[in-house]
C-alpha cells in the first residue's frame, strides 16, 4: 500500500451560473442536449459539500457569462503549493477568455504566473493534462496540449516531466484516462495512449489500478482524493473492493449534468497545493515515449 497523496486539500471551483453548452469541442458535448441549471447547482454543491465533509478547503470563483465551459476549473492552471500557476493556454478559442479572469484570481491570491503562450501564439497547455506523481509531473499531450509546452514546463520550472502521448479522442486530457490514488497506486485505462506511451504508464505507476472500457467512458478516472476519500462519479462493485482495501472511504456523487459537457469531478476542482519541489532537478528534465 502507498502512502496518501502530499496534496488534494485544497481546491479552486467554479460557481455554474454559466454552464451551458454553446459549441462541440470533445466527443460528448451536445448543443441539442443542455444541462438543467437547477440541477447542475444541486450537484455542483453537493460536490463542494463532500470535498469539506473530506476534510479539503474550497476556494470558489464567479463564472464569465461569455466563457460556459469555465465550470471545469481544473482546466484554469496548474498551481503549486509553493505559490506558482501555469496559466493553461486552450487550444480552443471560445475557451481562451477563462484565463484572462485565471490570472487575475492566481495574482491577487499570491501565485506568480508563467505561460506557455497566449491568444494563440506559443504552444497550448491544458492543466487538465497535469498531475505530479511519483518522481515527476506526468503529463499528457496530443489532444488538447502539446509536446512543446512541456519542455516549457520542464524548463521554466526546473522540473522533471514524463509526458504520455493521448491517442483516443474520448480521453482527450489526462484527467480522463489517469487518476492518482496514493502514492504508487493509480486508476489508468492504457488504451488511451499509443502504444510506446502504455510502456511509460507502466514504468511510471507502480501499482496500477487498470479500468475496463466500462468503467472508464463512465468518467470512473475523473475522480479526487482528499485525505482518505475518494469521491467519485461512479465505482463499480469490482473497484470500491479494490479502493477500500486501501483503506480509502468512497463517496460517489451523481455529476450527469456536467458529464454532458465532457467533464466531472476532477475537470471541476483544481487542486492548488501541488508539491513541485519533490521534483525539482537543475535545469529540468523532459522524458518522452521512446
Amino acid at each position: 500500500m502507498g502512502q496518501s497523496l502530499e496534496w488534494g486539500r485544497r481546491y479552486l471551483m467554479v460557481r455554474p451560473d454559466h454552464f451551458r453548452i454553446d459549441y462541440v469541442i470533445n466527443p460528448y458535448m451536445s448543443t441539442h442536449d443542455q444541462p438543467d441549471p437547477a440541477l447542475t447547482l444541486k450537484q455542483w454543491d453537493s460536490l463542494r459539500q463532500a470535498i469539506i465533509d473530506a476534510g479539503g478547503e474550497v476556494e470558489v470563483l464567479a463564472q464569465r457569462g461569455d466563457s460556459p465551459d469555465m465550470v471545469y476549473a481544473m482546466n484554469l492552471g496548474l498551481a503549486t503549493a509553493d505559490g506558482r500557476a501555469m496559466l493553461s493556454h486552450m487550444r480552443f478559442e471560445p475557451r481562451r477568455k477563462e484565463s484572462l479572469t485565471a490570472a487575475v484570481w492566481f495574482t491577487e491570491h499570491g501565485f506568480a504566473l508563467s505561460r506557455t503562450g497566449t491568444d494563440g501564439v506559443g504552444p497550448h497547455f491544458e492543466s487538465g493534462d497535469a498531475f505530479v506523481f511519483g518522481d515527476s509531473l506526468v503529463v499528457g499531450y496530443g489532444p488538447r496540449t502539446e509536446a512543446e509546452a512541456l519542455k516549457h514546463l520542464a524548463t521554466e520550472w526546473n522540473v522533471r516531466v514524463r509526458g504520455l502521448r493521448i491517442a483516443h479522442e474520448g480521453m482527450y486530457h489526462l484527467d480522463l484516462p489517469f487518476c492518482p490514488v496514493d502514492s504508487t497506486h493509480a486508476m489508468v485505462y492504457p488504451p488511451a495512449f499509443d502504444t510506446a506511451s502504455q510502456v511509460e504508464l507502466a514504468r511510471i505507476v507502480p501499482d496500477p489500478i487498470v479500468l475496463t472500457d466500462d468503467e472508464a467512458f463512465a468518467f470512473t478516472a475523473n475522480s479526487i482524493v482528499v485525505n482518505d476519500t475518494i469521491i467519485m462519479p461512479s465505482c463499480s462493485p469490482r473497484l470500491e473492493t479494490v479502493l477500500t482495501g486501501l483503506g480509502l472511504t468512497v463517496v460517489v456523487l451523481d455529476l450527469a449534468e456536467f458529464h454532458k459537457g465532457g467533464g466531472s469531478i476532477r475537470c471541476l476542482t483544481n487542486p492548488l497545493d501541488f508539491p513541485v519541489s519533490a521534483i525539482t532537478t537543475p535545469g529540468g528534465e523532459l522524458v518522452l515515449p521512446a
